[in-house]
């Protein structure tokens, strides 16, 4: 999966030979916002994809970050031998190096034309890398909750871009008309603040499937809700777990009674049952025959014990 991160420019220069050189920071850890639809994740509104320094400092990372091309704007495609030369306007180096969270990259300007662009202004750069998403959700060492992680990090190439479309956002430049158009959300502490030219800058947002331009204020408010509507739907299905969970736990007591009920209706063992039907036949029969010797017209069908007993007394 392509994706971009965005940052400015820092510490350019010009060399006597007139090649600009300049420090950045490409990429960094910790947990990004993303719209679902950007990650092949449309069903969410957001994914929130943690990017661990294990993966960021990889030596295959730093490997893929030295002598990337160096582009002016973003390439359509991946930056390969065969196209080298024409999108390439100069290269990163190999003094590729971690700088607490951020990883940081010496490049080279080479191209002339690229260069007047960077000094009239055009001083953003946009990190153009692939990587894997993991849908593994899980929380970092400080409890950030995350939806998926990136791995297997290759840089393939650094754009120039221009300043302006989206503010000071992260995701300016993020070449949304070619194919690297996976750029983090983050709201910009200026996202109501006109650019350079005077206008308002915009970014485009996807709603129920449907890519709409807005004002980065509206972008920005856009972002909360649909994070506060994310994390509605998740208290939603916490509660219906925990509904699901206390239902089944009173099936489980109501079951555990009706069987204490029907073991107390079967009674004791069949030996003990048989025991004590043996029992009461014969002291009902004894109490027939003496009532019978007692009163001997005395009808017992449909009497009980206590009612033959008590017609069959001599004061009776």
């Amino acid at each position: 999966m392509k994706f971009t991160d965005t940052v400015s420019v820092a510490g350019t220069r010009r060399r006597e030979d007139g090649y600009l050189v300049a420090d950045a920071r490409i990429a960094r850890t910790g947990i990004q916002s993303y719209l679902g639809g950007e990650v092949g994740r449309p069903d969410m509104a957001r994914v929130r994809v943690y990017r661990p320094g294990a993966e960021v400092f990889s030596r295959e990372t730093l490997k893929s970050a030295a002598h990337r091309p160096v582009t002016n704007d973003h390439p359509a495609d991946l930056v390969t031998a065969e196209n080298w030369k024409e999108h390439a306007v100069g290269q990163t180096g190999d003094e590729v190096r971690g700088e607490g969270i951020f990883l940081r990259v010496p490049l080279m300007v080479s191209d002339i034309s690229a260069i007047r662009d960077i000094e009239a202004g055009k001083r953003e750069l946009s990190a153009g890398y692939t990587c894997e998403l993991d849908f593994t959700p899980g929380k970092t060492a400080s409890g950030e909750a995350y939806d998926a992680i990136q791995k297997n990090i290759r840089l393939n190439h650094v754009a120039i871009v221009a300043r302006g479309r989206a503010g000071a956002a992260v995701r300016i430049g993020d070449g949304a008309s070619t194919g690297w158009g996976a750029a983090p959300r983050e709201n910009a502490s200026n996202a109501d603040q006109p650019n350079e030219t005077g206008a308002m800058t915009s970014k485009t947002v996807t709603i129920d499937g449907q890519a709409i331009a807005v004002s980065d204020a509206a972008a920005a408010a856009i972002d909360r809700l649909s994070l506060r509507l994310a994390a509605a739907d998740d208290r939603i299905a916490e509660l219906a777990a925990d509904h699901i969970a206390t239902l089944a736990e009173r099936d489980a007591a109501l079951a555990a009674k009706d069987a204490e009920i029907e073991a107390l209706r079967a009674g004791r063992p069949a030996a003990d049952r048989d025991a004590d039907i043996n029992a009461r036949a014969e002291a009902r029969a004894n109490l027939l025959a003496a009532a019978r010797v007692l009163a001997r017209d005395l009808s017992t069908d449909g009497l009980s014990d206590a009612e033959i007993d008590a017609l069959s007394r001599p004061e009776n």
